[in-house]
């Protein structure tokens, strides 16, 4: 019996590994061998914590991305979401310490409303996701532009900035460290009813809205979280970015590059939100070997535009091949063993 779990719980890791957000995390460990065996001082434990405090950002938005992606919605303000945050840090709090708190409560404040506007347009006033947070995200530019001119403009404390380049007795790193609560968090919201929920409605809201789901809610809260993983994104990048109307500039991008490498489906109802993360530090594992195989930086667009396509295409073929029913006897046949054969049927499934 113990044999017959073991091999059962063999077979289900392969299987996951098979699927879509499974086979991101064999990707992560192809590329990081890729990149050690061309660098072999990438290794060091203390190059492998940078490189993950540095990636952490990006990884948090792509987080945040998920759960508007698995609702079935886009979110493409995240990047001025980032810049709005980064603003306010520089001008808001400033060199006045007794400001941080105040500062970052505005920074979560601004999220959710950002969040609230763009869940509300979406599913009150029926905008395409992809025109309205496309309209946020201008909207918020062109406000930044207007304060800044442009320009960098602003200098946070340096015990706020420590937050996105400091490290937890100097060995671990802040930006990592909040990496891991919020996946943690991520994890347990998609654990939870909620997660659920979620996944329901993006893969068949009608379904949903008739079984009594609060469509306007689950979709406006996945919205609200998307923008509040930009607010964290934006706290951790003024730590060695600085502040900058550029700063999170194609984050938007990257973010969906990433949850699409990690296996969700565009359209909502499927994906793992860790694999989201995995996507994120895979996609900076590819871009760091293509650095260090002396490929210019301008190409980075090209590869994540490729990546999106071919990613997004495998991963219709493979949750297409999962769904197909297999081949059933007729009925009254008998198997083997004389017993009568029951169809066997599929169910979409979602979280993992």
């Amino acid at each position: 019996m113990i044999a017959t779990a073991q091999r059962s719980l063999g077979q289900r890791f392969l299987s996951g590994l098979a699927t879509p957000s499974g086979a991101v995390f064999v990707l992560l460990v192809v590329l990081l061998i890729g990149v050690i065996a061309m660098n072999p001082n990438f290794a060091e434990p203390g190059q492998l914590v940078r490189f993950l405090s540095r990636t952490a950002p990006i990884a948090i938005a792509a987080i945040g991305q998920f759960f508007v992606i698995v609702s079935g919605e886009f979110d493409l303000s995240m990047g001025a979401v980032i810049a709005t945050q980064v603003v306010i840090a520089g001008n808001v709090i400033g060199q006045d310490e007794a400001m941080i708190l105040r500062g970052i409560a505005l920074m979560l404040a601004v999220g959710v409303v950002v969040g609230v506007v763009n869940g509300l347009l979406t599913t009150v006033a029926k905008v395409p996701s992809f025109i309205a947070t496309l309209g946020m995200m201008l909207a918020l530019y062109g406000f930044v532009r207007f304060l800044t001119g442009g320009a960098a403009t602003g200098n946070p404390v340096d015990s706020f900035r420590e937050i996105g380049r400091g490290a937890l007795f100097g060995v671990v790193p802040y930006p990592v460290l909040i990496l891991l609560a919020v996946g943690l968090l991520a994890w347990l919201v998609m654990r939870a009813p909620f997660g659920q929920t979620l996944l329901a409605v993006g893969d068949n809201p009608v379904t949903a809205r008739l079984a009594g789901t609060r469509l306007v809610l689950v979709k406006t809260s996945a919205f609200v979280l998307s923008s509040l993983a930009a607010t964290v994104a934006g706290i951790l990048l003024v730590g060695y970015a600085g502040v900058h109307p550029s700063v999170g500039q194609g984050y938007e991008f990257q973010a969906i590059t990433a949850v699409v490498l990690g296996g969700a489906v565009l359209g909502g109802g499927r994906g793992w939100v860790l694999s989201a993360a995995a996507g994120a530090i895979s996609l900076e594992l590819l871009f760091t070997l293509l650095n260090i195989a002396g490929i210019d930086a301008t190409w980075r667009p090209t590869v994540q535009g490729a990546i999106i396509i071919a990613a997004v295409a495998l991963g219709a073929v493979a949750w297409r091949s999962a769904r197909k029913p297999k081949p059933s006897r007729p009925a009254g046949a008998t198997g083997p063993a004389g017993t009568a054969s029951i169809p066997t049927t599929t169910t979409r499934s979602g979280e993992r």
